[in-house]
């Protein structure tokens, strides 16, 4: 099947755009992507007109856990099944919304992909990481259930300290197949009695994690608030920071030094913001602590220079899923150019991935054809951002997931 994309902006994900450029599908890959002068004839093609064409999204902090309410306890109240049918339809919806790549950090993904792949669920790619890394008490942990009942339940965490352990944790997610290690180096907001700021994981275990991840060559994702836990992982190896609400200079040019990757979730900072009447109080009340520091980190960060990667950390099953691309106007907002905002959706998302990376995130000749079209300019309006009806199509692997009705 061959698909020509005729559009009056192409955005390639790197580089410049293109006005009216063509796109061309075969075979589940880009064969051409440029100016319309330039383009092959494609007699046999079926072809689609549209206002502007990008790579499909990625989203670099997912989790499809299909929970109801803010609330991680709810993971220990309900059958996993009930969950993953939730989740089932968050994946559709993110798909919708222009999504076709997401790296969960945790959750069913790693589960589903598989039906995923074989045409059985509509989503996008999950690269999953499986159960995340914990200490004891950390953020992984659920502080009011009796640990002995946390250690016999297969859910998200593996609660895992000393080196033996934290090793074992990392060969258990691969046996699996994940695609990216997560481990908590900090506390949380979603976590009742550790404090964000405070580092979790030795600089021992945390080596371990990533030399042990290294060997199967995974990069580790680190869940981090405070700086502690910040520097501590980036000394230690670590290749993506997630949210990363107290970096400073100090912290920002140690990331450029070692070439990490940030990945803010501003999305769900605000997103939760709006949910106190649905919230644990203590929980409400971290993100109030942590919310203006992560807003001034991701300024400083842009302003550094610091590698960006697209991340909103949705956790919560229903429609804010599928309003995924918010995260580019919250970007934009904190300081990025719209082209800049764009790539961090794109090209820079195979990069959390390492050598596990895809060819994706770029309009390409033989990258991946995981293609999008919205109705607005990005480059002049990001007022598109977060509403899945301005994405007119969506392909996936070449084929059409989305398209008008």
């Amino acid at each position: 099947m061959t698909v020509r994309i005729e559009a009056e902006l192409l955005i390639p994900g790197r580089g410049e755009p293109v006005t009216q450029g063509v796109v061309v599908l075969e075979n589940g890959a880009i064969a051409y992507a440029g100016t319309e002068t330039s383009a092959p004839d494609t007699p046999a093609a079926e072809v689609s007109l549209v206002g502007t064409v990008l790579p499909g999204l990625w989203d670099c902090h997912g989790h499809f856990v299909g929970l109801t309410k803010p609330d991680i306890t709810q993971q220990l109240t309900e059958p996993v099944a009930r969950q993953a049918a939730r989740a089932v339809g968050d994946l559709r919806r993110t798909l919708m919304g222009g999504v076709t790549s997401v790296r969960e950090v945790g959750g069913h993904g790693l589960d589903i992909q598989p039906a995923i792949a074989a045409g059985q669920v509509e989503g996008p790619t999950v690269y999953g990481a499986g159960r995340v890394l914990s200490t004891t008490g950390g953020h992984g942990d659920m502080h009011s259930i009796p640990l002995d009942l946390i250690h016999d339940l297969p859910h998200l965490g593996i609660l895992c300290d000393g080196v033996p352990e934290v090793t074992k944790a990392v060969r258990t997610n691969l046996r699996k197949n994940a695609r990216i290690i997560k481990i908590c180096a900090s506390g949380g907001v979603m976590s009742e009695v550790d404090h964000p700021i405070h580092q979790q994981f030795s600089h021992e275990e945390l080596v371990a994690v990533v030399e042990e991840a290294g060997r199967a060559e995974r990069y580790v994702a680190a869940h981090c608030h405070g700086k502690p836990g910040i520097m501590a992982a980036l000394r230690a190896g670590v290749q993506t920071i997630e949210h990363g609400s107290y970096m400073d200079e100090e912290a920002a040019d140690l990331m450029l030094e070692r070439g990490a990757i940030y990945v803010p979730t501003r999305f769900v900072v605000d997103a939760l913001l709006g949910m106190e009447s649905s919230m644990p109080r203590y929980a409400y009340e971290k993100i109030v602590m942590v919310s203006t520091h992560h807003a001034a980190a991701l300024k400083l960060a842009i302003a550094k220079g610091v590698k960006i990667a697209m991340g909103t950390d949705i956790f919560v099953s229903g429609d804010l899923y599928g309003r995924n691309s918010l995260e580019i106007k919250l970007l934009q907002d904190s300081g990025m150019t719209a082209l800049e905002a764009i790539e961090t959706a794109t090209a820079n998302g195979p990069d959390t991935l390492g050598p596990q990376a895809p060819l994706s995130g770029q309009l390409r000749q033989g990258y991946d054809a995981d293609v999008i079209a919205v109705d607005f300019n990005p480059l002049e309006d990001s007022s598109g951002w977060g509403d899945p009806d301005r994405v007119t199509h969506v392909w996936q692997g070449g084929r059409p997931a989305k398209v008008p009705a």
